[in-house]
């Protein structure tokens, strides 16, 4: 399997991140990325190449233009504050308050992001621009003819909309992928999103279309981020309805509970008869993950890719979450073994 990789990624390491009342160290780190790449090389698992810069076009095809201007030029702005540290917003437009766009720099930060977790620094902008390239170039050679590709992406992008960053998030790399399928022929695309947070990003862009399905499973959000969005009656609007389905579980959950949504969600893709799969690969449902409270094991993720290679089509595998930084490597390469096998 083809994996696509750019160093561009350890341009963003952030310092801190805003949870539970403190700033703490990042855990969306660039050794999670290094880690995952050692063990795709350590295990043969096929030819690691650059990305392509297939330009800003398919990026805009996603995110709004006003949105990337601020994005692109946020940390220019930030350096003519003279202040040493990220760029993290600290107000924003909650439902009493009117949703302008301010023209101060904080003011637009809080416009354009939903937390206090994606902060910006001098190499951000590139590192996420080279990600939504690694998508891209990842998508390319499927279109090709590849049956799969691996899209080691990092920062990751599943909480990203069109027009807002959080959750470590800033460019939606599987959104940028599937739309640029779509763009080049294909009539329809599913996204099955198997990181344990839901993908409040991916589902809100394509909520109102019926040509992406987008089938997620994660922690529920009665208790976990993002927490407004991943309910199971959340269906889709308009065009849209009845090609979104979320399958929320509780804390603790293991392989039984979450393997039978797996295959809940395979079942719906397989009725939707879609072209493409994009699978946004988080591995964050590891039992030892920092921040998560599923209990799946290694072995388990060789049978999720057994499972999606089961499905029998072209496959792009994007890189998302993941922050037990030992373990990340060997559980998403187990993902794309499990996947090959099923071939």
């Amino acid at each position: 399997m083809l994996t696509i990789y750019s160093d561009d990624h350890h341009l963003h390491h952030g310092r801190c991140e805003l949870m539970d009342g403190q700033l703490m160290p990042c855990f969306e780190m660039p050794s999670r990325a290094d880690h995952v790449l050692e063990r795709v090389q350590h295990r043969d698992l096929g030819p690691v190449e650059a990305p392509q810069d297939f330009g800003p076009g398919p990026i805009q095809r996603i995110h709004s233009d006003d949105y990337l201007t601020f994005f692109k030029g946020a940390w220019q702005r930030w350096t003519e504050f003279e202040r040493d540290g990220d760029l993290l917003p600290y107000t924003w437009p909650a439902r009493t308050l009117r949703t302008v766009i301010p023209k101060s720099l904080h003011g637009q930060l809080g416009y354009y992001s939903f937390d206090g977790g994606a902060p910006i620094t001098a190499g951000t902008w590139q590192a996420a621009y080279s990600a939504a390239q690694v998508a891209l170039t990842a998508q390319a050679a499927i279109q090709r003819g590849a049956r799969s590709a691996f899209a080691l992406c990092r920062p990751p992008g599943h909480h990203a909309a069109s027009d807002l960053m959080g959750g470590y998030c800033y460019l939606n790399n599987a959104a940028i992928a599937a739309q640029a399928f779509l763009d080049q022929g294909h009539q329809k695309v599913a996204i099955l999103d198997v990181d344990y947070h839901h993908g409040n990003g991916t589902q809100s862009i394509f909520y109102q279309r019926s040509d992406v399905l987008f089938a997620s499973i994660h922690g529920h959000p009665e208790a976990e981020f993002p927490f407004f969005l991943g309910y199971e009656d959340e269906r889709g609007e308009g065009a849209g309805e009845g090609f979104n389905f979320n399958y929320p579980l509780p804390a603790g959950s293991g392989w039984d509970s979450w393997s039978a949504a797996l295959e809940q969600a395979c079942k719906e893709i397989e009725r939707y008869g879609a072209d493409i799969v994009v699978v946004s690969l988080g591995v964050d449902t590891f039992k030892d993950d920092p921040i998560s409270q599923f209990k799946l094991d290694s072995p388990d993720y060789l049978a999720m890719g057994e499972r999606i290679g089961a499905l029998g089509k072209p496959t792009l595998f994007v890189m998302e979450g993941g922050y037990a930084v030992e373990e990340i490597g060997i559980n998403a390469v187990n993902v794309l073994e499990g996947f090959k096998s099923a071939q």
